[in-house]
Order: structure tokens, then sequence, then C-alpha cells
């Protein structure tokens, strides 16, 4: 009797046991799929901005290349590119002249070297206590009114390229890639510095309105180097 019943449990307790491992496989997989579905996705990493660059110097190449010493200008870009032969050495932003002070292009000679030149034509205008009434006094063209001085402004560094006065000098550069002077090329002072010292009366410095369309500097030209003092356009 006993062998009977449990010959007829026999199927049932198989069928219970089939069902349980069914749900509990269902079960385990659906708390997969939570699991997935409630996974949070990795929070995007904010990209580093590069720091802004303003010079760069190659001391050790500048060292040890013998090679001439060249500046490319060129305007729309606001840099300045010192190369000793084929090779860039360093470069720079600067601040050329604005639309109403224009810098010329063309191809030029360092004309003279100055450390401390003092403009004869712009500066500030200053009253009886000596404060600033105009911070660009041209005394050329404006009237110096009476009890009033004209205070030169000085030029620190100067390399000449034209016989009107348009050179390369220590100055503030107040929107790097901006045009800010009345003609001049301003320089940060250490730039002005090494460019002072690598340059003679006779360096080639070349004036571009535009830059090259893939953006890469080049040293000027045999032709370039050879144009005369005046050339500027």
């Amino acid at each position: 009797m006993k062998s009977t019943l449990s010959s007829a449990k026999a199927p049932f307790v198989q069928l219970l046991t089939a069902r349980f491992l069914t749900l509990a496989v269902a079960s385990a997989f659906g708390l997969t799929l939570a699991s997935c579905a409630s996974k949070p996705k990795p929070a995007p990493q904010p990209q580093k901005s590069q720091a802004f660059q303003m010079y760069e110097w190659n001391a050790e190449l500048a060292a040890k290349t013998t090679a001439p010493a060249s500046v490319v200008i060129y305007l729309d870009k606001q840099k300045a590119h010192f190369f000793k032969g084929r090779q860039q050495v360093g470069w720079t932003y600067v601040a050329s002249g604005t639309a109403s002070h224009p810098t010329p292009s063309g191809s030029f000679k360092v004309m003279e070297k100055t450390p401390d030149k003092i403009s004869n034509l712009y500066g500030k205008l200053l009253d009886f206590d000596g404060n600033v009434v105009d911070g660009d006094f041209n005394i050329s063209k404006d009237t110096l009114p009476e009890g009033y001085r004209f205070s030169p402004a000085r030029m620190p560094l100067y390399m000449r390229l034209t016989s009107d006065g348009v050179g390369m000098h220590v100055g503030p550069i107040p929107k790097p890639g901006r045009a800010a002077s009345h003609g001049c090329i301003r320089l940060p002072r250490f730039m002005a510095e090494k460019f002072f010292a690598n340059v003679s009366v006779g360096t080639p410095v070349t004036i571009h309105a535009t830059s090259p369309a893939d953006g890469v500097a080049v040293a000027p030209t045999a032709a370039e180097k050879k144009k005369g003092l005046f050339s500027g356009s």
C-alpha cells in the first residue's frame, strides 16, 4: 500500500520540482535584467581645457644653431615667429597697428637697436598735477594746452624696421590675437629680450597680412631677405 502511494506522489513531486525550478530561473533572470537596467551610466568626464600659451622659446635650439636669424610676422594671427635658418626657435603673440594706425606688410630689415627708445610722437597728456588727461596723445597732431605737459611713451628694446618709426619693442598686449598699437609691433618683455639679443642690424623681418592656409609659419625666402629697407606695402 505504501509503495502505491509513493508511486502516485512521484509525478506530483516531480511536477512541483519542475515548476519551482522554472520560477527560480525566471526570478533570477528578472533580477539580472533589473540589475542591468538599473545600473547607472558612467558620467561623462569633463574635458580639460588647455592652458593659454602666450609664447614659446627653445633656448637650447637658439644656443646651438648658428644659422642666420630672421623674423616672420602674420598680422591676421597677431603672431611673430623667430627663425634661425629654416628652424623655428620661438613664437609669440604680438600687438600690431590698429586700422587707424596700420602696420605695413612687406620685407624689412632691422635698421636700429636701442635699449630704451622714447617716442617722439605718442605719449600721455598730463595736467598741472601730473594726472593723465589723454593716454593716447599725438604731439605732432594734437595741440598741447597751456599748463599741460607731454609725457612721451617708452619703447624698451626697440628694433626699428622703417624710416618713419615702425619697429618691434616691449609693449602691452591687452587682448592676444587683436591689434592694439599705433603701428609698431609690441612684444611681451620676455620675448622682446630674446628677439633683441638674437637679431642684428640687417636681420630680415617679413610682415605678412595673412598667414598660410595650413597655418604653418615659414621662414623668409632668399628673395624676401634680399629686399631693401623700404619695401613695405
